[in-house]
């Protein structure tokens, strides 16, 4: 009969013009793997066509190395008094388990789960965050006394960041 290629598993992997066909659906899988993963960049080779997808304005560095350096140097810029203090605000910070983003109550309109100079115990509820779709609530580690709140509701944060300091 001749030469089909009827059901063909792959389409053409360049334009007319030769250009090479950019499979949005590929690239919105992969930045969904990034999420889920927690990776700052992520690249797939398939013949002689290439995708990366990087993450983040400071993950643009290419080398591995580069990801620890971006995640402590992103609390730095949302407000100088945390550098400044140095080790107290890191020695009783809770910290992100994740990168997602914070919410300071469990709906849009209620109360937030803590305020400064409320003391929580042992496995209270301080925020969640979410992390691709999934709402995390995130713990106290131990009693105390909230005395900062170093996030923002709906706030972006990195896997290490400081977001409470109990006392």
């Amino acid at each position: 009969m001749g030469h089909q290629e009827k059901g063909s598993h792959m389409p053409s992997e360049q334009g007319d013009d030769g250009a090479m066909k950019i499979d949005a659906r590929l690239i919105r899988q992969l930045a969904k793997m990034l999420d889920e993963t927690n990776l700052t960049e992520i690249e797939v080779e398939d013949g002689d066509r290439k995708i990366r997808v990087v993450r983040g304005g400071a993950a643009v560095a290419v080398a591995p190395a580069a990801i620890p350096p971006a995640a402590s140097a992103a609390p730095a810029p949302s407000g100088g008094s945390e550098a400044s203090e140095g080790g107290a605000v890191d020695a009783n910070a809770v910290k992100s388990p994740m990168v997602g983003t914070v919410y300071m109550s469990p709906e849009p309109d209620a109360q937030p789960f803590i305020s400064i100079g409320d003391a929580v115990a042992e496995g209270d509820t301080l925020l969640i965050i979410e992390a691709m779709k999934v709402m995390n609530q995130i713990p106290s580690p131990r009693s105390g006394k909230v005395t900062k709140l170093l996030v923002e509701d709906a706030e972006p944060v990195e896997f290490d960041q400081p977001l409470v300091v109990i006392e």
